[in-house]
């Protein structure tokens, strides 16, 4: 098969992108070329349209030879209980084992025989399964699609094999400390809520899950209303939006008994989690507080603010010239190996904090320095800061996108969290908007004096004691 049928795991700081400029810019000799903003209100629109059971289609036409197909669906492993928790990861593997009319062998020929890359990806509320393929294999991909999604096997045999695939997994995702770390951060931030839920979920239900427990979920959750089936590149709407109708309107809307699954809060708890192991040649080791959700107005504040602080790694050039005052420290002073920004938006609720890895003699200065580095986001954020941080993140959402697989995946989620797809030209003139006195008023709400959350794995003996972590949450001030 080789890599025509492959799935995507943990998601945790996985981003396929925000957004990409799709137009092309002409550099033969004599022909103007064309500015950013002119680019970017030339950017192709995103049609959106429903059917009558609630299924959403959404798709960006770019003209492409190829596309990028799938459904996004609003469902993961915070939809979960402790009890079934790994149930949808776990359906992402029997995905692609066969369906009611294509046995795995023959669904793997149907791929291998259009050239396709048949994918899947499950995170905390989000699960997708997309086709990246030729523009004119378009009908044979939503067909196949819906397939996998709607006539999965989901044979014991099946089962019993991919249970040790699954555990063989989790074996393997204990080796990635970055993906432990931040499963950690959110299992002690929102402790006994289902977004402290882990992706892949424990050994134990790996073991236990039955075919009736993966059965209950799909028809729990796989529900028209809660699906987008979105598409990017060499697509028309109206060929979308037939081969929807034709495939998709059997997707069922209503609940069993109209019990439809509503999302409980899930609070933030100002705590820690520590893992020492001595034996380990480096910790690694992350700081969050409470963040925005996806559709808050301060998230873009809050993208600037990450900015600023960026990230570093120690292959990096540029040392004291680093544009970031934390990765000009973070280089003179050897203080890390790496250190990344990060802000994990959810429905209700977000994770906004810093991730680093370093050895065990500087992990106080390190912690000092990144409390640091958000009190100063709180109280001395300059224009030059502001306005730095702005064309770095243009650059990072305009440049992501670079292919019509991040596009889809854009668009999908976009349609889930908001309802629509938010234009590059609307991010562009947000931003634009962010001012420091905005920045320093966003900052100091979510962080200035607020309970952290930390979590950190290896050699941690000298990270510091939680109470001293807190008292750097601000400053004392005359």
């Amino acid at each position: 098969m080789a890599a025509s049928v492959c799935r995507v795991g943990s998601t945790v700081g996985r981003a396929l992108a925000k957004a990409r400029s799709p137009i092309l810019l002409s550099l033969r000799r004599g022909q103007a070329t064309v500015t950013y903003a002119q680019s970017l209100l030339g950017a192709p629109e995103t049609r959106l349209s429903a059917l009558d059971n609630g299924l959403r289609i959404a798709s960006e036409e770019t003209g492409h030879g190829t596309c990028t197909v799938g459904l996004w669906i609003s469902c993961g492993s915070r939809y979960e209980t402790e009890k079934n928790n790994g149930a949808g990861f776990f359906l992402e593997h029997m995905a692609f084992k066969g369906t009611k009319k294509h046995p795995q062998m023959a669904l793997e020929q149907q791929v291998e025989s259009m050239g396709a890359h048949l994918s899947a990806y499950t995170s905390r509320e989000h699960t997708a399964y997309y086709m990246k393929t030729l523009a004119k294999d378009l009908p044979k991909a939503v067909a196949l699609l819906s397939e996998v999604l709607q006539s999965n096997a989901l044979s014991e045999a099946d089962i019993e094999q991919q249970r040790s695939v699954v555990l063989r997994e989790l074996e393997e995702v204990e080796g990635s400390l970055q993906d432990v770390c931040l499963d950690l951060l959110h299992a002690t931030a929102f402790q006994g809520t289902p977004l402290g839920h882990s992706v892949l979920g424990p050994s134990q239900n790996a073991r236990t899950l039955s075919r009736q427990d993966l059965v209950d979920f799909i028809s729990s959750h796989y529900k028209a209303p809660r699906m987008v089936l979105a598409a990017a590149g060499g697509v028309t709407h109206e060929e979308l939006v037939g081969l929807a109708k034709q495939h998709f309107s059997g997707v069922s809307f209503e609940y069993e008994d109209d019990a439809v699954p509503v999302l409980s809060p899930c609070r933030f708890s100002g705590s820690e989690i520590r893992m020492r192991d001595d034996d380990m040649p480096l910790a690694h080791i992350a700081i969050a507080v409470e963040g925005a959700s996806a559709a808050s107005p301060d998230i873009v504040p809050l993208m600037v603010a990450n900015s600023i602080i960026g990230s570093y790694d120690i292959t990096f050039g540029g040392g004291k010239h680093l544009s970031s005052r934390l990765a000009r420290l973070a280089s003179e002073e050897s203080l890390c190996h790496s250190f990344q920004a990060f802000h994990s938006s959810y429905s209700d609720t977000g994770l906004l904090g810093i991730y680093f890895v370093t050895d065990k003699h500087h992990i106080d200065d390190m912690m000092h320095w990144s409390q640091n580095a958000w009190m100063n986001m709180c109280t001395t954020v300059t224009e030059s800061d502001i306005a730095r941080a702005k064309n770095v993140l243009k650059a990072s959402l305009v440049g992501q996108l670079n292919g019509t697989t991040p596009i889809c995946d854009d668009i999908g989620r976009h349609v889930l969290n908001y309802g629509r797809r938010i234009p590059l030209a609307e991010w562009d003139a947000r931003i634009d908007a962010v001012t420091p006195r905005m920045v320093r008023d966003v900052c100091s709400k979510y962080i200035y004096d607020k309970c952290p959350a930390v979590s950190a794995v290896g050699p941690i003996e000298q990270l510091p004691d939680y109470n001293r972590m807190r008292s750097a949450m601000y400053w004392l001030r005359f």
